[in-house]
């Protein structure tokens, strides 16, 4: 997660850009799109049921007592060592956790009121740490204007350099990329600065 310095380059960079633009951006950062508890728990039952028609091949017998004790304990065990989140993560099919970070992106957009800002000229820049995942959404009056072609290639970049866990620098240059576009299409032609600057966390 960024620090101080780190955040207020962003928050620099974006009051930059729409000194130079009519258009509203704001940056979101998540930590993890969800925690994914439910997973790593079912993945623990599972793993646990396998037990009884193992339970035969043991090299000892075991009474149907002391059996349904092991499976318990083996749930319990894999449940907790399940939580660990580098191996929750692995746990996820990547389906799911592309799901839920851009369910959570398109809740951003409309609690940060990006939907109605004047002009329809709405931008957020919304990444989901845990996951990888990098999405730019627009409202309406940038998306006529703006091919989602150009936006992929930015967030293409984007997603390189969290891998390479420059997350700060992505931001920087994402913001930046995004301006470029932005003033090309929506020129600065009044004073406005009605939604948050800074890089918002979502812990």
């Amino acid at each position: 997660m960024l620090e101080g310095p780190q955040r207020r380059k962003v928050a620099e960079a974006i009051r930059e850009v729409e000194s130079r633009t009519d258009a509203e951006v704001v940056t979101v950062l998540a930590r993890e799109a969800d925690n994914y508890l439910y997973i790593s728990t079912l993945w623990a039952a599972f793993l646990s049921l396998l037990l009884a028609p193992l339970v035969q091949f043991l090299p000892w017998w075991l009474d149907y007592r002391e059996a349904f004790t092991l499976q318990w304990l083996l749930f319990i065990a894999l449940a907790v060592l399940f939580r660990w989140r580098p191996l929750t993560m692995r746990l996820v099919p990547k389906k799911v956790k592309y799901w839920r970070a851009a369910n959570l992106a398109r809740r951003q957009f409309l609690e940060q009121e990006l939907h109605s800002t004047r002009g329809h000229l709405g931008l957020l820049i919304f990444v989901a740490e845990a996951e990888h995942y990098v999405e730019i959404l627009t409202d309406r009056g940038l998306a006529e204007r703006i091919t989602n072609e150009s936006w992929s290639e930015i967030v293409e970049n984007f997603i390189r350099e969290i891998k390479r866990g420059k997350t700060a620098e992505a931001f920087v240059h994402c913001v930046e990329k995004c301006g470029e576009l932005l003033q090309e299409v929506a020129p600065v032609s009044e004073i406005k600065n009605k939604l948050p600057n800074h890089l918002i966390i979502l812990d």
